[in-house]
């Protein structure tokens, strides 16, 4: 049987290649064929999408994961199955000569699109960017079809073309070539899938990604020449290979293997539960989301690859299911677990509880570890054997603690190595075996159920967007209750003093005045203090002079310090406070860097002073945002004086007075740190009007008003609080902030959302590590806001307002 297939290639990747493949799976789909949809390399994510254009599961063809004489059997075995197909469209992986490095042929190098097309004997389509060139993406093409005589290039398609004008050029141009344009798409933002950390999201985490696939199909059916592609893809030598099929024998007790799935973990090959089915295990998925067990007679866990670390906050609150599955694999239940299952093992990932069943810690890491590697064990595992030698890839950005990416005993199997198990069938043979023996003896995974109290708090995800801030959840129409600035223009004395310096803005700042006035304040020297354009440059230029090899940041807590840290430093760790989210904790002496609040944001929460001196230590910097100290009368917690010796504390005068346009703040601290910050601080960082505020704000009406503010915000603040507890929703602790923070959930999962129909902008805890969105940060505002926010809570829960 000839079986119809076509290579889309690009000249590197951001082509759009995976739109145009995804395009045609679905256009070929719609218009009645049966699509076999393939891709090149090891990659998990872009087959989601595959799948759900072509309706059957798409494959990965990587020579280096299976040997190049399995690329035929694979190929043929995924045209085959279901059920035969009409034609096969295999996606290529970033350019079409590109591959393994360190493996440059006549062909491309090792596993690129071009060396699959040449095993496969598959015609190639490039897709080339149509948004900046024409006449240059012909030679391009022209270049790549000439490259190598073992693949055969039989036509382009442009995307993303701008105009109608752009195609007939680029067509004109082609003509020379010989090549010819098979279709034009034009920009469209609905069929670009949105990315993260290791790419695009996968499809089984996107509400949408049916509709932008089926969108996809459409465009690309009203621009490409489909019937000249089934033509072409048709016009291939007969495949001389022998189907792939599962070779394991079947074991007794037909045992059940658990397989995590739903959003958390997407990452698998199909082969893997073929081949356990095979071996005649029953295959049961359940989602670690929101199952509260494993299912009944579990004998086997899998738990693939996919981002645990986006999903911590939720994987960490369904502890009955976390529990289960710690007790169990601690207990010998046969389990494997790659890349994401490892962290879904471990104790916590960034501060975030997991099973435990393996005794590390997780984290978030800047550095992405890629490649392709080989391996050979030095420890049996419930899988692998000492020195049979195995080849993987690896594609994450987080790294668990100790020496050894792995964990292996003879009844777990936990690594960041992803296998593909075609190429080891016995792997699954092993698997099969364990977890049948495991089915014959006494133990059962229902007797290590646990079962915890509803939780009335959600955990935030592990990794959340940590560049959002209350400022987004703004819009004219709503009342202001997410942003932090107190009143909606800045007092009097602020004006005045703009006013009456707006003849010196011709001239270049010079922030000397306001050093020395800011000092005189605070008691301190003026070599301790650094005028900063904001709180989020004195971050910047922090994380950027310090570079400290092992920070750690306590959370919940405001977000910009740990995203400046994230950009210079290798790893940032977290430690997130349980509620009530006071610093009543041991911190490891690895640590040469330490952040937190004070009163932190959006906890509210005032650490005493005695707290946070605990925490210094003489290889260590300690770092105390007090952007909402002056709202706390007489300053008591604050740690400036005039001894600060390995301190560093940030001020920002936005809340108080008013002024988050003018971006002015200052860092106050060890004079030999406070240099090290100013050797990299930028010219004229801080504005002239910036600089003249720092000075206003000291002066003696700028303290009486101060003074006044904090009494009225005081009372404000007991009256949002008093008008919350009426409602029924407790503020955390006692706050002295002009926010509180309080749960929510009682409104349902998205409060913040729910609150945006009643008319409120309330910030969303969402963003916050160690929170999540049950949980709401609340602006102080007058009272009759206060009383119209508890009006429309009691209506959302319910109620009848008095």
């Amino acid at each position: 049987m000839v079986m119809p297939r076509i290579v889309v290639a690009a000249p590197a990747s951001g082509q759009g290649k995976t739109t145009v493949s995804i395009g045609l799976m679905a256009a070929l789909r719609q218009a009645g064929h049966k699509v076999a949809p393939f891709k090149v390399g090891p990659d998990y994510i872009d087959p989601g999408y595959h799948t759900l254009a072509a309706g059957r599961q798409s494959r990965n063809l990587d020579p280096h994961l299976c040997p190049e004489e399995l690329i035929g059997p694979l190929f043929k075995h995924g045209f085959e199955k279901p059920e035969p197909a009409d034609i096969a469209v295999i996606e290529g992986v970033m350019g079409l000569f590109d591959g393994k490095l360190g493996t440059v042929s006549d062909n491309g190098a090792y596993g690129s699109s071009a060396h699959i097309a040449s095993l496969l004997q598959a015609p190639v389509v490039i897709v080339v960017n149509g948004s900046g060139s024409s006449i240059s993406a012909a030679a391009v093409a022209q270049g790549m079809a000439t490259y190598s005589s073992k693949i055969n290039v039989v036509g382009v398609i442009a995307n993303r073309v701008s105009s109608p004008k752009i195609a007939t050029e680029l067509a004109k141009a082609l003509e020379q070539t010989g090549l010819p344009l098979l279709g034009a798409i034009p920009t469209n933002q609905r069929v670009s899938a949105p990315s993260r950390h290791l790419g695009l999201i996968p499809a089984a985490e996107r509400d949408s990604a049916q509709e932008m696939v089926d969108t996809a199909g459409r465009i690309v059916a009203e621009n490409v020449d489909l019937d000249e592609i089934i033509r072409l893809a048709s016009q291939v030598p007969y495949l001389d290979a022998q189907a792939w099929h599962p070779t394991t024998k079947p074991v007794d007790g037909n045992p059940k293997i658990a397989v995590a799935g739903g959003s958390a973990f997407t990452f698998n090959y199909p082969e893997t539960f073929e081949l356990l089915e095979a071996a005649g295990c029953e295959i049961a998925w359940f989602d670690p989301l929101t199952d509260a067990q494993l299912p009944e007679d579990t004998a086997g866990l899998y738990l693939g690859g996919g981002f645990p670390e986006v999903y911590a906050g939720r994987l960490a609150d369904n502890r009955n299911l976390t529990a289960q599955i710690g007790k169990a694999v601690r207990a010998g239940l046969p389990t494997v677990a790659e890349c994401a299952g490892l962290l879904y093992l471990c104790k916590e990932i960034d501060g975030l509880p997991m099973s435990g069943a393996l005794d590390f810690t997780a984290s978030m890491t800047p550095r992405l570890r890629m490649g392709y590697r080989d391996f050979e064990p030095t420890k049996d595992s419930v899988i692998y054997r000492v020195a049979e030698k195995v080849r993987f890839h690896q594609f994450h950005r987080t790294r668990i603690d100790g020496d050894q990416d792995w964990y292996f005993t003879e009844t777990t199997h936990a690594t960041y190595q992803h296998t593909h198990w075609a190429a080891y069938p016995q792997f699954a043979q092993r698997f099969a075996q364990a977890a049948s023996q495991w089915a014959a003896s006494p133990k059962c995974v229902s007797s290590f159920a646990v079962k915890f109290s509803p939780s009335s708090s959600t955990q935030g995800d592990g990794f959340a967007d940590l560049k959002h801030h209350g400022d987004a959840e703004l819009d004219e129409s709503l009342v202001d209750l997410a942003v932090n600035v107190r009143a909606p223009k800045p007092p009097e004395l602020i004006h005045r003093a703009l006013a009456q310096d707006i003849d010196n803005w011709s001239a270049y700042p010079n922030a000397s005045e306001a050093r020395r006035a800011i000092a005189e304040h605070h008691g301190v020297s003026p070599e301790m203090v650094l005028p900063t354009a904001g709180g989020t440059q004195a971050f910047d230029l922090i994380a950027q002079a310090l570079r400290p090899s092992n920070p750690l940041v306590i959370h919940p807590q405001f977000t910009e310090p740990e995203h400046a840290l994230s950009q210079v430093c290798k790893q940032v760790y977290r430690k997130v406070l349980p509620e009530p989210f006071e610093l009543d904790i041991e911190i490891d002496e690895k640590f040469d860097f330490i952040a937190v609040g004070n009163p932190t944001n959006p906890t509210g929460v005032l650490h005493r002073k005695e707290q946070l001196l605990k925490l210094v230590r003489g290889h260590r910097v300690l770092l105390v945002d007090e952007a909402f100290m002056d709202a706390v009368p007489g300053e008591p917690e604050s740690l400036i004086g005039p001894q600060m010796t390995g301190i560093l504390v940030a001020r920002s005068l936005t809340k108080t007075w008013s002024i988050a346009g003018v971006r002015a703040g200052y860092v106050v601290g060890d004079p030999r740190l406070i240099a090290a910050l100013e050797d990299i601080q930028p010219s004229w960082s801080v504005s002239t009007p910036a600089a003249t505020l720092m000075c206003a704000t000291t002066t003696p009406d700028a303290l009486e008003y101060v003074s006044t503010s904090n009494a009225e915000l005081a009372r404000n603040r007991q009256c949002l609080i008093s008008q919350l507890s009426k409602a029924g929703f407790e503020v955390v602790g006692n706050p002295s902030t002009p926010f509180v923070l309080v749960n929510a959930a009682q409104i349902g999962d998205d409060p913040a959302s729910t609150l945006r129909e009643q008319g409120f902008a309330a910030r969303s805890c969402v963003s916050f590590p160690g929170l999540g969105p049950g949980w709401l940060r609340i602006a102080v505002r007058s009272p009759e806001i206060s009383a119209s926010l508890a009006a429309a809570l009691k209506e959302l829960k319910g109620e009848t307002s008095d």
